[in-house]
């Protein structure tokens, strides 16, 4: 059978991209009117409720609550679809944006001495009822999304120019989305059923209904709403022909670049001065993003440092004790943007190796110290990164920063490694929690690892950042196999 990836992934890739790829189904469209609802619901009932209450209190609403409700309005639209995927991903999801978005609020509150701005019973009482009203109004859309598609019109159809995997990733979403009026026919390519089969590597799940000179003469003689144009960029000459034909009709005409030809990090559409450009490989971290990251850093690794302290002064002395040289290993890294950085650990070994040739460690390894063997095991060695983290050099959250050496050798070897270095690089990573953590000594492992990178700067989340910190905590209170 073949088999399509609705996220548009490459195909026969490793399974580090199904562990979190998101799994919404197709992205309504910008005149469905359950786009235009799931857009608005969420950050327009933040704002209600926070109305509803202040009136319910104070008897009207005051100038303070209005500011308030503009910048949370800002900051919160537009919503995030939710009705394609499972209720209890939905409730999940509401709950962990909450949960963020709270927190940063308050901490901005208390920062800047404005939380007595507001009535002490209103925000409390808001910050606990809001998540329940954006599950109530989520599942209300989700009952009466049939409803709504009936008023928004009659099913509309779509055909395909050109049988690909951008096409087929197009027809499956269409025809998986419960929540979508749009059905699609088939496909139109000049190469035969059989061919199609072996170049696809599977068997042809959706209809041929003709080469592409027949597109014309199909839709004269059936009803079809949209035409996806799915051929190959080379072919220009036969793509301007077909645009051309299709002017005598009255169809919406889509065109879908041949994205496969590459793997998107962070794609996205956009404009340069009224021109239309198309984001290949970008940082996850850039606008708001990038600020909710930086602030998410700086909280958590101040806390940690606090709570920590008296564990670094007992590890500290531990390893002075144990053997002689600095108790802080430094160990130059590549880090955002390939530059080089200095990374701090713990001591553990008997040398302090950052030249040419770095000799990863292994289990029965001779260089480790029985005190550093305990502090590898229980990645207690990594404590003092989270002062990397408050310098900017290193996240809490991201690919795991490898020596120089080790670089210069994998970035000859394997594509797209030096992709991970832009982002910041982390403590914790997806590669980490999902068992590939300590020693790489094959190139199937380091492979396997650089995946799981990529893939985390593609499906980066505030949430994703929370469950890494969350899995790696249950990780180090269990014995952790591949630490030595």
């Amino acid at each position: 059978m073949l088999t399509t990836n609705k996220a548009g992934a490459m195909p026969n890739r490793p399974n580090a991209s199904n562990s979190i790829r998101k799994a919404s189904g197709i992205a309504l469209s910008r005149d469905n009117i359950l786009f235009i609802l799931e857009s608005i619901i969420e950050p327009l009932i933040i704002v209600l409720t926070l109305w509803g209450l202040a009136i319910w209190f104070d008897g009207e609403l005051l100038p303070n609550y209005l500011i308030f409700s503009v910048i949370i309005f800002s900051v919160t639209f537009p919503g995030n679809t939710k009705i394609n995927i499972a209720p209890w991903k939905i409730i999940r999801n509401i709950l962990v944006s909450w949960l963020i978005l709270a927190s940063m609020l308050l901490t901005f509150a208390l920062a800047t001495h404005h939380l007595g701005f507001f009535d002490k019973y209103v925000m409390q009482i808001w910050l606990w009822l809001t998540p329940i009203c954006q599950i109530i109004a989520v599942f209300a859309l989700r009952g009466i999304a049939p409803f709504i598609l009936q008023i928004q019109g009659p099913t509309r159809y779509a055909i395909i120019a050109g049988m690909n995997k951008q096409g087929i990733s197009i027809a499956a979403s269409l025809q998986n989305s419960e929540y979508n009026n749009t059905e699609c026919l088939g496909f139109f390519d000049d190469r035969s059923a059989d061919r199609l089969s072996v170049e696809l590597d599977g068997e042809i799940q959706h209809p041929i209904l003709g080469k592409i000179t027949d597109i014309t003469e199909y839709m004269q003689q059936h009803q079809v709403d949209i035409v996806y144009m799915s051929l190959p960029m080379e072919n220009r000459p036969r793509i301007v022909k077909v645009l051309d034909e299709l002017k005598d009709t009255t169809a919406s005409i889509y065109f879908l670049p041949d994205i496969f030809l590459t793997d998107l990090i962070q794609g996205s559409v956009g404009q340069v001065d009224g021109i239309p450009v198309i984001t290949l490989c970008e940082t996850p971290f850039a606008g708001i993003d990038g600020l909710i990251k930086r602030v998410f850093d700086l909280l958590f690794s101040v806390a940690a440092l606090i709570l920590i302290s008296p564990i670094l002064l007992i590890i500290s002395l531990g390893v002075k004790m144990s053997s002689p040289g600095p108790v802080i290993f430094k160990q130059r890294r590549y880090g955002l943007d390939g530059k080089e950085i200095l990374v701090y650990k713990f001591r553990t070994m008997t040398v302090a190796e950052d030249g040419a040739v770095v000799v990863q460690a292994t289990k029965q390894d001779q260089r480790i110290t029985p005190f550093g063997r305990l502090l590898r095991k229980t990645s207690l060695d990594e404590l003092p990164q989270f002062i990397n983290v408050l310098q900017g050099r290193m996240s809490v959250v991201g690919p795991r920063p490898h020596a120089v050496a080790h670089n210069e050798t994998y970035r000859k070897i394997i594509k797209g490694y030096m992709v991970r270095h832009k982002v910041r690089p982390g403590i914790t990573g997806w590669a980490q929690v999902n068992g590939f953590r300590g020693e790489t000594d094959t190139l199937e492992k380091m492979q396997s690892r650089i995946e799981y990178d990529i893939d985390y700067l593609r499906n980066w989340s505030a949430k994703l950042d929370i469950y890494i910190v969350l899995k790696t905590i249950a990780m180090l209170l269990r014995k952790e196999k591949n630490a030595y």
